[in-house]
């Protein structure tokens, strides 16, 4: 391939899970001959017979089956086909999967594949960010891949790990965001739990995840133009959150703007900026600012959604007001 795409990572990835242990397979609504609602499983029914398994429309079965079969030793892949359907399985995931070992002492090992944030036009119900509604959940981990190298190697970790993983790979990156090449060994890769200085900086650091990692990198390169130079911390995970990176990075620019496309009431943003007040807060020069969503259910009309979601352009304005403090 000449470049792959964020999406034909996550494939790939699935592709190489399958070949490598037989006791992974993929459970989901219309994800064998169909391929999936964004053919993240084009063509994998075909060459892996029997392992790329058509779901019913019930969210709820799907994760309780999964569990039933990691109990018996598999390694099942679930695909929402959006994140917001994922609430239909919720009881499922978070009193079932994610208490498990706590309860019996046996592995969970799913991953649920969420397909999250928005894209122009996919409205209110088709465009949720769901990191910070898992996250609040001891027993799972939340994986928040913002690059293609991470789609892939993040991805093969959490089939390889025997905690339940919530997989919140970005739609809007799916064909917005390629790479030349994809790790021949994705173990060297960072591992889970560790955030990645994204852009190197000394004037503030904007932590962000997922898709707003990209916006924040904009918004570091158009302040270069008023003299600053910016970091941009990558979480990569959001359960658990890599503090002791976060903490580093204020250390060294004294000033903090955590961005997420999410709603602000509770969420990752809240936390992050939490841990940095109580445990570093003699690092600060400025109070922590954060920048999410309007807190109004996710619009339809693309220029409504435009404004609705953090953008490079208001990540700059933000960071402008941080710097002036």
């Amino acid at each position: 391939m000449s470049s792959i795409t964020y999406l034909e990572a996550i494939r790939l990835a699935q592709q190489r899970a399958l070949k490598e242990d037989p006791r992974v397979f993929i459970y989901g609504q219309d994800i064998g001959a169909f391929g999936g609602a964004f053919k993240a499983t084009k063509n994998l029914a075909k060459e892996f017979p029997g392992r790329v398994l058509d779901a019913p429309i019930s969210e709820d079965a799907m994760v309780g089956l999964a569990i039933g079969a990691a109990i018996e030793g598999m390694r099942p892949i679930v695909e929402m086909q959006f994140a917001d359907f994922s609430t239909c399985g919720f009881n499922q995931i978070v009193n079932q999967a994610a208490t498990l070992h706590y309860r019996t002492g046996t592995p969970c090992p799913i991953v649920v594949r969420l397909p999250s944030g928005g894209t122009p036009g996919s409205g209110p119900f088709h465009s949720q960010s769901m990191e910070a509604i898992y996250a609040h959940y001891p027993g799972l981990v939340v994986m928040t891949p913002a690059t293609v190298e991470d789609a892939y190697t993040m991805l093969l970790e959490a089939i390889s790990i025997d905690d339940p993983v919530i997989f919140c790979e970005h739609k809007f990156l799916y064909y917005h965001l390629k790479a030349e090449s994809l790790p021949s060994a994705p173990a060297e890769a960072l591992p889970f739990g560790k955030a990645r200085i994204a852009r190197p900086g000394r004037d503030a650091t904007i932590v962000a995840y997922s898709a707003m990692v990209h916006e924040a990198l904009a918004a570091a390169e158009e302040l270069v133009q008023d003299g600053y130079d910016i970091e941009v911390v990558d979480l990569r995970t959001v359960r658990p959150i890599d503090t002791d990176t976060i903490l580093a990075s204020v250390a060294r620019t004294g000033r903090l703007l955590v961005v997420g496309e999410a709603w602000p009431w509770g969420g990752v943003a809240s936390e992050v900026i939490a841990r940095v007040a109580s445990e570093g807060f003699g690092l600060l020069d400025a109070p922590p600012q954060r920048l999410n969503a309007k807190e109004t259910p996710v619009p339809y009309h693309p220029a409504l959604w435009g404004t609705h979601r953090p953008t490079a352009s208001s990540v700059a304005n933000s960071l402008r007001q941080l710097l002036e403090l």
